[in-house]
């Protein structure tokens, strides 16, 4: 893979995992299950480890759960609530074994004493006690914050309000799984589809939808329960080791899974793991593997933490469920991005419980390398017990009667061109007023750093498509103040204050414009780059892909994906009614003979001085050029607090660093 690619595919990841952290930590609506989430995950993780210079701030590897909603009181935890590293199979297993001995300078023949737990499938929270009596309960959140759930947590009544014990810790943090038993979760989903209501996903969407409720009441009418597993801080009463830990707080009547168990080097957590797989359908509540800790705390310590992960820990995943069952249709679907995924439809299969008439193809490079068509007899999994896949053909049962579905050239949605870009497995719609995207697009085009229409959110817009008034970016140029006051608690002043925000937006600069379209692979800084080399829309619009290539930093992949939108009916049409409406991009004026000119820039680390958009258009106002890698070709590298691999590269190379004072004072001293 190319740099060039790799800065594209992390720029997908980024988006693609940001949305999907959101809907499951946020939201409980996860829409892919976790087996795909790790694949996504461990595909950046590649990424990162064979580009580091590339690494950012807040990369998804580094980060753990979700923000806590605006909605609950925010807490923050004493000690961070991380995550857990995945183990997939048992060479993973014995890589992590070998690891910790390593790491804690023992033979490879010498045993370390484990304690594993089945992992819960349920939302994660931390209780605190002082003196032994309950006073706060929270959510992880993104594990440095959460949300302030007690009144919640309180009406579960497996949470003792005071610890069972004459002398408890002056204060004690306990993190626990809290979860919905399977038999309870049918009985909610029955009721909720006898009375019109949709049901939950899973047993974990529900436990985290209920924990998450304004009103205790109906977390009170819903029979969750909690099982502890971990300490966060703890004062005057220390423990030793998890199996004491685990002891004791089952002493004073906290919930601990009875099932977890201390156990002697990796045979022994192989057959825990076996065991569980074993039990794992006769349980009344949901685990999806099971979790591995060094019982000896004073280990823990010296092992330490990873931004997001301990080292002393992991957690082992089951195999997703499986099910064999025909496809009987295969129907295309477009996504709210223009992604046309193709879905299988299938004869209906009980799966664990639950009927499964629909599975994800992904994809058509997917269904080629699984040769998957319309007749097939295919094998399902339940990843995460979210959304089925098919996993493989079974060959053998072919009648010969099989059909395999066309990668499609047009979008079944809206007729745009659907186009495969070079290197993507994706096939997208390019419309700009595709039906399946049209809210995606008009957020983009809204937003700050595009046309930047202020006060036009995501609330206003899903009015504005529920009333029918907008069905392109270029609609919006034509509402009306009558238009407007259809809205829920829409006023005069309001109405007025965001007609003349859309008004004020009509002369972005033409980089701006540009970026705002959403044209696949074109961010802001590319957009700036055509806008400079081309000077005008109808340029750019008919510029061939040889002379896209010739602007700095545009390859193939950026220029086959530019010329395929321009060259859409639909989106010229929209295109010709932004122009129609008053939209009228202007052109910078670039500065010839500034101060650095010919010169290139790159930023890195934490900046507070100034943000890097402000620092790369200070750059660009006096002539010069920022870049976002160091190269031999950089003049100066310009180093926040916490810079990294491109500080390590700029002084490999010898180049000139410079702080940000220094980098104000090379400027004029002004920002």
């Amino acid at each position: 893979m190319e740099k060039i690619f790799a800065e594209e595919r992390i720029d997908l990841l980024y988006a693609e995992m940001d949305r999907h952290n959101r809907l499951y930590y946020e939201e409980d609506r996860p829409e892919i299950s976790d087996a795909e989430y790790d694949a996504l995950f461990n595909e950046l993780k590649e990424i990162e480890n064979r580009f580091p210079e590339l690494i950012r701030v807040d990369t998804p590897t580094m980060r753990v759960g979700g923000k806590a909603l605006d909605k609950f009181k925010q807490v923050t935890h004493r000690v961070p609530m991380l995550s857990l590293d995945n183990a997939f199979n048992q060479e993973d297993i014995g890589e992590f074994d070998r690891r910790l001995k390593k790491e804690l300078a023992l033979s490879l023949d010498a045993e370390i004493d484990y304690v594993c737990e089945p992992k819960m499938d349920g939302l994660a929270v931390e209780l605190v006690y002082q003196d032994g009596v309950f006073i706060q309960g929270s959510t992880r959140g993104d594990g440095l914050v959460g949300e302030d759930i007690s009144a919640n947590l309180k009406t579960i009544k497996s949470i003792p309000v005071r610890l069972n014990t004459l002398f408890p810790p002056r204060l004690l943090e306990v993190r626990g799984e809290v979860f919905l038993p399977l038999l309870p979760f049918r009985q909610m989903n029955m009721e909720r589809e006898e009375n019109g209501e949709p049901p939950f996903a899973n047993p974990r969407n529900a436990a985290a939808g209920s924990l998450r409720q304004l009103d205790p009441g109906i977390t009170a009418r819903r029979p969750l329960t909690i099982f502890c597993y971990a300490p966060g801080a703890v004062e005057s009463h220390p423990f030793a080791s998890q199996t004491a830990f685990l002891s004791s707080i089952d002493e004073w009547h906290l919930p601990v899974n009875p099932l977890a168990r201390k156990v002697s080097g990796i045979k022994g957590i192989i057959g825990f793991y076996q065991e569980m797989q074993t039990q794992r359908e006769s349980l009344p509540y949901e685990i999806d593997g099971v979790v591995v800790k060094v019982d000896d705390y004073r280990l823990q310590q010296e092992l330490g933490m990873k931004s997001r992960s301990p080292r002393w820990a992991i957690a082992w995943k089951f195999p997703p469920r499986q099910a064999v069952t025909v496809i009987e249709d295969i129907i295309p679907s477009v996504g709210r991005t223009g992604v046309i995924t193709p879905t299988a439809h299938l004869k209906p299969i009980e799966i664990s419980g639950v009927t499964v008439s629909r599975a994800t193809l992904h994809n058509w490079e997917e269904m080629e390398r699984k040769d998957i068509r319309i007749g097939d007899t295919v094998v399902i999994e339940r990843a995460g017990d979210v959304i089925p896949a098919v996993v493989r053909v079974l060959l053998e049962n072919r009648t010969g009667n099989e059909l395999p579905l066309p990668i499609p050239t047009v979008c079944p949605e809206c007729s745009s061109p659907a186009v495969k870009i070079l290197d993507e497995v994706a096939v997208r719609c390019l419309g700009l007023a595709c039906p399946a995207q049209i809210r995606e697009s008009i957020i983009h085009f809204a937003s700050r750093h595009a046309m930047d229409i202020d006060g036009l959110g995501e609330k206003y817009i899903d009015q504005l498509l529920r009333l029918g008034l907008v069905h392109d970016v270029a609609d919006l140029y034509r509402l009306t103040v009558n238009d407007l006051m259809q809205f829920e608690r829409m006023g005069d002043k309001l109405a007025e204050n965001l007609l003349n925000a859309i008004e004020s937006s009509k002369n972005r600069e033409l980089g701006t414009f540009v970026f705002a379209l959403g044209i696949r692979h074109v961010g802001e800084h590319t957009a700036k780059l055509l806008a400079d080399s081309f000077g005008s829309l109808q340029n750019l619009m008919a510029a061939a892909e040889d002379e896209l290539q010739a602007v700095r930093e545009v390859g193939p992949q950026v220029a086959r994906s530019i010329t395929a939108f321009f060259a859409g009916e639909e989106n010229r049409r929209v295109i010709e009614s932004l122009i129609s409406s008053g939209v009228s991009p202007s052109v910078a004026e670039k500065r010839v003979g500034g101060r650095f000119t010919g010169m290139t820039f790159v930023f890195t680390g934490s900046l507070e001085r100034f943000n890097r958009s402000d620092a790369q258009k200070m750059v660009e106002a006096e002539g010069g050029h920022a870049a976002g890698s160091v190269s031999k070709k950089t003049d100066y590298v310009v180093a926040g607090s916490e810079a990294g691999s491109k500080l390590e590269k700029a002084r490999s190379l010898g180049l000139k660093i410079l702080s940000e004072e220094e980098f104000l004072t090379l400027l004029g001293g002004e920002v």
